[in-house]
């Protein structure tokens, strides 16, 4: 299995690299797996970290009762009998996404007002549904407006207070930390000068905003900089990878499927090519 997983290693570092030449076969499909499986180790992650515990876990939450005790915790009897049934049989169910005593996720009350998510979350799957895909609206309308006032809080704290609070002068501090005080300061003012559209940008102004401009320049240059170091050693761990692999333990695996590979990426260049000549032929 080791030797396994690093011949798959090398295959999708190889295909993902093959995109350096054109766009081909192996990197559309590299693509598609790694979006595909990237989508659902997610998809379940989320439900397991976050759905199951937060929603089902405060509306069937953990209880003293038993299922044929209590009246609410008999309606979720059914569920949890199909889930039984599908993993009995198939294999394809979870026999602890709805337990019969209830889940235990930290909650002993149940939270009557999580039916508005759960019923939310339902309206969401109803796009799969074209006559019905309309209540999916509902649901995305409350997201965007209950994430937008939350973001709003949290960027107001961390954005603008935050900044306003590092843009003061510390008149106690050393010489080194006042003048750094000044330069974030002046690139501040200059920065926010810079979008200040409601007159003309000519004389003082436009001079200011320049050197704003500067100021924008360095910070994107920087961030772009950070992001190419993070991405390069990204690639040295792969080429690293491919080295290693390339070892007679692992039989010589980045070799053969380099191999492998330009081959038939040059009789599907070859093919390409002559497609296209007698399109243009014709």
């Amino acid at each position: 299995m080791e030797i396994f997983g690093a011949w798959i290693s090398v295959i999708f570092t190889l295909a993902i690299l093959s995109y350096l030449y054109k766009d081909n076969p192996f990197y559309k499909a590299s693509e598609h797996i790694f979006v595909g499986v990237s989508s659902a180790y997610w998809a379940v992650t989320f439900f397991w970290t976050q759905v199951h515990p937060n929603l089902f876990g405060r509306l069937y939450p953990s209880s003293q009762y038993q299922v044929s005790e209590n009246i609410y915790y008999s309606l979720w009897y059914f569920p949890y009998k199909v889930i039984r049934l599908l993993s009995t049989l198939f294999g394809i169910a979870d026999n602890n996404v709805f337990p019969e005593n209830g889940i235990d996720a930290g909650w002993s009350e149940i939270s009557f007002s999580y039916i508005i998510p759960l019923i939310l979350g339902i309206f969401m799957l109803l796009r799969l549904i074209p006559s019905l895909s309309w209540l999916a609206r509902w649901a995305i309308a409350y997201i965007v407006g209950m994430a937008a006032g939350l973001r709003f809080y949290g960027y107001l704290n961390s954005d603008i207070l935050e900044q306003i609070n590092a843009s003061t002068i510390d008149i106690t501090g050393s010489y080194t930390d006042i003048i750094n005080a000044i330069i974030i300061i002046i690139g501040t003012l200059t920065g926010l000068l810079y979008f200040f559209f409601s007159r003309s940008d000519t004389g003082l102004i436009s001079k200011i905003s320049k050197i704003g401009i500067y100021f924008l320049m360095i910070s994107f240059g920087a961030s772009f900089g950070f992001a190419v170091m993070g991405r390069i050693s990204l690639l040295i761990g792969r080429f690293n990878s491919l080295i290693e692999y390339s070892k007679k333990e692992y039989y010589y695996g980045s070799f053969w499927i380099f191999g492998i590979m330009f081959i038939i990426l040059a009789f599907w260049a070859y093919k390409f090519d002559k497609q296209q000549d007698n399109i243009k032929a014709s």
